[in-house]
C-alpha cells in the first residue's frame, strides 16, 4: 500500500510538472505575439517626432550649417573677384596715364592736334581708375555699439566693423549669449550675409562703371588719334608734315 501512494504522488506530481510546462510556452508566445505590435509602434513615433522637428524647426543642424558655410564662401569668392578687377584696373589705367604724361604731353607744343585725342585718354583713364579705387577702397563702419545694442538685435556682433567699437568684456558677454541662443545666432548670421552682399553690389556697380569708362576712353582716344591723324594728312602740306616729324602717308 505504501508503495502504491509513493507511485501515485510521484504520477500526481509528474502531472503537474507537465501541466506547468504547457502553460510556460503559452506566455512567452503571447509575448512574442506583442511584441512585434510594439516595435511598429515605437517606430510610428519616432517618425512622427522627426517630422514634427522638421515642421516645426528651420530643418536639420547639418543643412543649416551647410548653406550658411556655402553663402559665406560664394560671398567671399566674389569679394576676391571684385578686388582682383579693381586691381587690374587701377593698374592699367595707371600705365596709360604714364605714358600719356611722360610720352606725349612733351609734344603737345610742337603737335597741338595731340590735344584732342589726349585729353579724352587721360580723362577717361583717370575717371576709371578713381571708380576702381573706390571699388577696392575698404569699408568700416565709425557706428558705435554697446551690448544692450547686440542685446537688442540692434547690431551685429559678427560684423567687426560693429564690435571693433566694444570692450573686450563686453564682447565675450555678448558672444556668448549669441552662442547659448540658436535662433539669435542664425539671426546674426542672416544679417552678416546680407551685409556682405550689399558691400558686393556696391563693389560690383563701381566696377561697372570703371569699366565702361576705360572702354569707351579707349574707343574714344584712339578714335580720335585716327581722325586727327587723317586730317592732318589730308589738309597740311606734306613737307609741314615731314618738318613736324609725322610720317608721310601717300594717298593715291
Amino acid at each position: 500500500m505504501e508503495h502504491s501512494e509513493k507511485e501515485n504522488q510521484t504520477s500526481d506530481e509528474s502531472n503537474a510538472g507537465s501541466s506547468e510546462e504547457h502553460e510556460h510556452p503559452s506566455d512567452d508566445s503571447a509575448q512574442t505575439s506583442s511584441s512585434p505590435s510594439d516595435a511598429s509602434e515605437s517606430n510610428e513615433e519616432a517618425v512622427s517626432k522627426k517630422k514634427k522637428k522638421k515642421d516645426s524647426g528651420l530643418g536639420t543642424s547639418r543643412g543649416v550649417e551647410t548653406m550658411f558655410r556655402t553663402s559665406y564662401r560664394v560671398h567671399m569668392n566674389l569679394s576676391s573677384i571684385a578686388d582682383a578687377k579693381a586691381n587690374i584696373m587701377i593698374s592699367i589705367n595707371g600705365i596709360i596715364i604714364s605714358i600719356i604724361i611722360a610720352s606725349i604731353s612733351p609734344k603737345i607744343d610742337t603737335n597741338p592736334w595731340l590735344i584732342l585725342p589726349t585729353s579724352i585718354m587721360l580723362l577717361g583713364a583717370l575717371i576709371s581708375i578713381i571708380y576702381a579705387v573706390r571699388a577696392a577702397r575698404p569699408r568700416v563702419s565709425s557706428k558705435l555699439v554697446s551690448l544692450e545694442d547686440v542685446g537688442s538685435n540692434r547690431a551685429n556682433i559678427l560684423f567687426f566693423g560693429h564690435f571693433s567699437n566694444m570692450t573686450e568684456d563686453d564682447f565675450v558677454t555678448g558672444m556668448s549669449d549669441l552662442v547659448m541662443n540658436q535662433t539669435a545666432l542664425y539671426q546674426n548670421m542672416i544679417r552678416d550675409i546680407y551685409g556682405l552682399g550689399s558691400v558686393l553690389q556696391r563693389k560690383y556697380a563701381l566696377l561697372r562703371t570703371s569699366y565702361t569708362m576705360f572702354m569707351i576712353a579707349l574707343v574714344l582716344g584712339i578714335s580720335s588719334f585716327i581722325a586727327v591723324y587723317i586730317w592732318i594728312v589730308l589738309t597740311v602740306d606734306p613737307l609741314a608734315v615731314l618738318i613736324s616729324g609725322l610720317p608721310v602717308i601717300s594717298i593715291l
